[in-house]
C-alpha cells in the first residue's frame, strides 16, 4: 500500500526523526489524539511535530502526526504529596515518568485508525513535518516565522489572497503582542517570499499609522540587526533588509501657510495630505464627519444627509486651492469660503436663518431639536478637521493620498484627533475600495493593515466607517482588497468581520480576553500559554491545520522608529551649527 497524498499524488518518502518513546496504554489512544510515554533522557516542548506509524494487516502503514498540546512529568509510585521527599531521599522507590499529549494533525493516508499502544513515536523528520503540518500541499507558502523546533512555519497564501479565503486578524495586548511588528513582518513576507510570483511587483499594502513615528522609517535598514537575525532570515528564505518602495503621508503642519507635513523626524519622502473644501462638498463626506456616532445621531441621520446632498449640489470652486461658494436659492453665490470653520459656520447661518432653513433641512421633516443637535456635534468638529479640510492653502497635485506611488502607503495619523482619525480613515478606505470596485479586476492586491480595529469596526452600533470595514471583510476578497486588522480585544469588534478572517493571529493576551469565545480557535492549553507568551511569540490559526502553531518572527530587518534607521538613511539632515564662524572673541549676536 502506498501513502497518497489529498490530491492523490505519491507522498514523498517519510524521514523518520529521532525517537522519543512509545504511545501509552494507559491512556486512550484515539484518531484524532494520543499520549506519548517519553524514553528516559528525552526532553520535548510543547508544539514540536511528533508523528507514529500504524502497520496494516493488509500491509502499508498509515502516518498518523501531530503537534504536541500538553506535557505531564510526576511519580510513578508515589500516593501522598509528602512522597516526594521520601523519593528524593531514595527511602521510597518510584520512577520519574514524564508523557507528552499529541493532537493529531494528518493521518496519512486518510484511514483513521488509532495508533497502537507500544507503537514506537518520534520527532517528526522533514519529509512528515512537511504532511504533518499540510506544508506539502501549500504550492504557494508564505513563512511567518519559525516553530519550536526552529524550522519555518508557513501560511497558504491561497487562504489570503482570496483564492480560497481572505483577511487576518491579530489580537493581543497593546505593547506586549507586537501586533504591528508582526502585521509588517507579514507583509514584508509577501512581498518577498516569492510566493506572489511577478505579481508581487504590483502588490500594494496601505497601513494607517496610529502610534507614533515608528512606522515612518521602515524603508531604513535596522542598525540593531544581529547576525542571530540574520541568520533567522535566511532559514526563512527571505533578504534581510528593509522595505524596497515606500511613501509617506502625514497632515499639515497647524497654522504654516504651505501645508508643510506634520512630521519631525522625517524629512524626505514625506507628502502632506488634505481635502480641499470643493472635495469635501463634492464627494460628500460630512457624513464621516460623525463617523464615531451613528447611535447617538439617530435623529438628525436624515438631516446628515440632506446638507451633504445640498452642499454637493450646490457648490462651486471659487479658487485653485480649493475654496467654494455656495449657491443660494435665488441662483446667487454666497461669500468665498476658504477655511473649515467657514464653511461650519455657513451651515449653522443657513440652518437657523427661518428664510433658508427649509430649504437646507428638507422642508418641516426635520425639527428645530434635531437641527440643534446637529449643529452641536458639526460645531465640535472644527477644531479636529480644520488642518485637513482645507481652501486656504496653494494648489498642489501631491496632497491627495494614493497607493499608485508605491508598494507601500503610510498614512500618519498619530497628531490628529481621534475624531480626525476617524474621517480619514473612513474617507480613504472608501475612496480605495471604489476605485478597486471601478477597475472589476481583483488584481493587483491591495493589503490594507489598520490597527485598533475594535475602535473602527465596534461590536455595538454603527458608522459609516463600520460599513466600509464590513464590506471590505464580506466582499474585498472578490475585490483583491485584503485587510489586515489588529486589536487588543476581538471580543470587541464586529463579529462578522472577524468571522471572515481565515488567519488568526493572537500575541499575548490578557486573561479575562483569553477566556472569550472569539479565542475558540485556540486549544485550552494554547490560552493558557498566550497570557504569558513574551514578545515576539504569536499563535497562527489558518484553515488547513487543526491546531494553531506558535511561531517566532524575526528581529525587523527595517528600522521601527528614528533611532533604529541607519545613519545613512536618515531623512532629516542635522541642524547647522548657529555658531559656526564666529571667533572665540567675537560676541554672540543677542
Amino acid at each position: 500500500m502506498v501513502a497518497r497524498t489529498t490530491d492523490g499524488e505519491a507522498a514523498p518518502k517519510a524521514v523518520a526523526g529521532q525517537a522519543i518513546g512509545r504511545v501509552l496504554g494507559t491512556q486512550s489512544a484515539t484518531p484524532l489524539s494520543f499520549w506519548v510515554g517519553l524514553e528516559p533522557g528525552q526532553v520535548v516542548q510543547l508544539d514540536e511535530v511528533v508523528a507514529t506509524r500504524r502497520e496494516l494487516p493488509g500491509g502499508g502503514s498509515v502516518l498518523i502526526a501531530g503537534v504536541v498540546t500538553d506535557i505531564q512529568a510526576r511519580h510513578e509510585g508515589a500516593a501522598y504529596d509528602s512522597d516526594v521527599f521520601l523519593i528524593a531521599d531514595g527511602v521510597l522507590p518510584a520512577a520519574v515518568v514524564e508523557a507528552a499529549e499529541v493532537t493529531v494533525t494528518r493521518v496519512d493516508p486518510e484511514m483513521y485508525v488509532p495508533p497502537l499502544p507500544g507503537t514506537v513515536a518520534y520527532r517528526a523528520g522533514d519529509a512528515d513535518r512537511e504532511l504533518a503540518l499540510y506544508f506539502d500541499v501549500m504550492q504557494r507558502r508564505i513563512p511567518v516565522g519559525l516553530g519550536r523546533d526552529g524550522e519555518p512555519i508557513h501560511l497558504n497564501l491561497d487562504f489570503l489572497d482570496g483564492t480560497r479565503g481572505a483577511h487576518v486578524s491579530i489580537s493581543g495586548v497593546s505593547g506586549v503582542a507586537t501586533k504591528t511588528s508582526f502585521a509588517t513582518f507579514l507583509l514584508y513576507s509577501i512581498f518577498n517570499s516569492g510566493a506572489l510570483g511577478a505579481e508581487a511587483a504590483n502588490t500594494k499594502a496601505l497601513i494607517f499609522s496610529v502610534k507614533g513615528e515608528d512606522l515612518l522609517f521602515i524603508d531604513h535598514a535596522n542598525n540593531r540587526l544581529d547576525e542571530r537575525a540574520r541568520a533567522a532570515y535566511a532559514k526563512l528564505g527571505l533578504p534581510a533588509g528593509p522595505f524596497g518602495s515606500v511613501h509617506v503621508f502625514a497632515p499639515p503642519r497647524p497654522g504654516d501657510p504651505n501645508g508643510v507635513p506634520n512630521v519631525s523626524s522625517r524629512t524626505q519622502g514625506v507628502g502632506p495630505f488634505y481635502w480641499t473644501l470643493t472635495e469635501f462638498c463634492r464627494e460628500e463626506l460630512l457624513r464621516y464627519v460623525f463617523a464615531d456616532t451613528e447611535d447617538e445621531r439617530a435623529q438628525y441621520t436624515l438631516l446628515i444627509g440632506q446638507v451633504a446632498a445640498r452642499l454637493r449640489r450646490d457648490a462651486q470652486e471659487a479658487e485653485d486651492g480649493g475654496a467654494v461658494r455656495i449657491r443660494k436659492p435665488d441662483g446667487g453665490l454666497g461669500t468665498v469660503c476658504r477655511t473649515y470653520k467657514d464653511l461650519v459656520d455657513l451651515i449653522e447661518t443657513e440652518l437657523t436663518d427661518e428664510d433658508t432653513r427649509a430649504e437646507w433641512a428638507g422642508g418641516g421633516l426635520v425639527g428645530i431639536g434635531t437641527i440643534n443637535a446637529f449643529l452641536r456635534r458639526l460645531r465640535s468638529s472644527v477644531r479636529p478637521l480644520e488642518t485637513i479640510v482645507r481652501g486656504d492653502l496653494p494648489p498642489r497635485k501631491d496632497r491627495s493620498i494614493t497607493t499608485s506611488d508605491a508598494q507601500v502607503t503610510i498614512v500618519d495619523l498619530h497628531n490628529l484627533p481621534e475624531r480626525a482619525q476617524r474621517f480619514v480613515v473612513g474617507v480613504v478606505l472608501r475612496g480605495e475600495f471604489g476605485r478597486k470596485e471601478s477597475t472589476g479586476s481583483a488584481r493587483p492586491l491591495l493589503f490594507v493593515v489598520l490597527d485598533e480595529l475594535n475602535k473602527y469596526a465596534p461590536r455595538e452600533g454603527g458608522s459609516p466607517i463600520k460599513e466600509i470595514l464590513l464590506d471590505v471583510a464580506e466582499r474585498g476578497r472578490s475585490l483583491g482588497v485584503i485587510l489586515i486588522g489588529a486589536q487588543q480585544t476581538a471580543s470587541e469588534v464586529e463579529r462578522r468581520i472577524v468571522a471572515n478572517c481565515a488567519v488568526r493571529v493572537a500575541g499575548r493576551l490578557d486573561a479575562a480576553e483569553a477566556s472569550r469565545a472569539e479565542y475558540g480557535w485556540l486549544p485550552p492549553a494554547a490560552r493558557a500559554r498566550a497570557t504569558i507568551a513574551r514578545p515576539g511569540t504569536m499563535f497562527v490559526g489558518q484553515p488547513e491545520i487543526p491546531v494553531p502553531l506558535a511561531v517566532e518572527f524575526p528581529f525587523p530587518a527595517w528600522a521601527t522608529r528614528p533611532a533604529e534607521s541607519d545613519s545613512s538613511f536618515q531623512g532629516a539632515a542635522p541642524a547647522a551649527d548657529p555658531f559656526a564662524g564666529l571667533d572665540d572673541d567675537d560676541e554672540v549676536p543677542f
